[in-house]
């Protein structure tokens, strides 16, 4: 086998279009079968689809001998489209001007890269999707306990009861409630309670409180934990007023009459999470079951407190002494209500 057959057979061989071109004559000296296949060129010396690709005459006009010249372009070969480099150089010729011609098949790669991307994308996707989860489900859970608690959830795995000495709590309990609920239209009810209670949410949070839990037409409301506030008195009878405040022009305006007992007290109480697969976050102590005395001992739209909380708000608001009584669990107290600031 000759020099110029063995020659011959690893172009052939090769997995790349190979071709040499008279520019002069613009016909093929040689093009194996790659070259042939992809750009659909006859055996008998036509370039097939390269003229229609770029003006060879032009576009390697100017290129010297011992350059090159490089080009992307893409062509549908049998219903798949194929994505092609052409590498072009000049080759040293006295007589003609001849033009190497180098096709490589980068259909492969731009289909993995096209993949790749599709991947990226789709794992971008499904991160902003488990972000907003994440968003969403820390959202709901500070809707049941204290930023501070939740982190303390997410670092540890589990948080543990603390005693907070200096704590003031708000009970609250609209009268009536019950007939309200079963009447003609108990989803409007609902409704309606629904947007009195955020509102209370943003009365609580405006005094830096926190919301506890509603149950049923109850609201619990407490200040001083979980981070100690030396106010956490003055700020819990803020929020019990503008209650009562809000209740009453909501009144004016509306067909049914939203009328709360609320029960306010300082002590100290405990904070856990309460439950293993649904948390809840609650309160439990001396001060909670004041609280909840205080507001049972109420009259319609009235805020009852006893005496450990009037020495710490009486140089703020105005109090007016209802007596004493016997509370279960605390003997004697003189009691008051709660009527404005001074």
């Amino acid at each position: 086998m000759s020099f110029t057959e063995i020659s011959q057979k690893l172009m052939q061989s090769v997995r790349v279009g190979l071709a040499i071109i008279d520019v002069d004559e613009m016909k093929p000296i040689f093009c194996n079968e790659y070259f042939r296949k992809w750009f659909q060129a006859e055996e008998d010396g036509s370039l097939g689809l390269l003229p229609e690709i770029v003006d060879l005459t032009n576009y390697l006009a100017d290129l010297e001998p011992g350059t090159t010249r490089d080009m992307e372009t893409t062509l549908k070969v049998r219903r798949r489209e194929l994505s092609l480099t052409l590498h072009f150089s000049s080759l040293s010729s006295e007589t003609t001007t001849l033009i190497l011609v180098e096709v490589h098949n980068n259909t492969r790669i731009k289909e993995m890269e096209a993949m790749i991307q599709s991947y990226a994308k789709m794992v971008e996707r499904n991160e902003r999707d488990l972000k907003r989860e994440k968003e969403r489900a820390e959202k709901l859970l500070l809707n049941i306990m204290p930023k501070s608690v939740l982190q303390e959830l997410k670092e540890f795995g589990v948080t543990a009861p603390r005693r907070f000495d200096n704590a003031s709590v708000l009970m609250l309990d609209f009268v009536a409630f019950t007939e309200m609920s079963i009447a003609d239209d108990p989803a409007s009810i609902v409704s309606e309670l629904n947007d009195i209670f955020t509102n209370f949410d943003q009365i609580v949070a405006q005094f830096g409180c926190e919301r506890i839990k509603t149950i049923g037409d109850a609201y619990m409301a407490v200040s001083g934990l979980p981070e100690p506030n030396p106010d956490h008195a003055l700020n819990i009878a803020r929020a019990a007023l503008l209650f009562k405040r809000y209740l009453e022009q909501r009144n004016k305006i509306n067909q049914n009459a939203w009328n709360a007992r609320i029960g306010i007290a300082t002590g100290p109480v405990i904070g856990s999470i309460v439950g293993i697969h649904k948390y809840v976050y609650d309160i439990f102590g001396p001060a909670v079951n004041l609280a909840a005395r205080m507001e049972r001992r109420s009259d319609p739209m009235q805020i009852t407190l006893c005496e450990p909380m009037a020495e710490q708000i009486k140089s703020d608001f105005r109090l007016t002494n209802l007596g004493d009584e016997d509370i279960k669990g605390f003997g004697q107290q003189t009691l008051y209500t709660l009527e404005s600031a001074i």
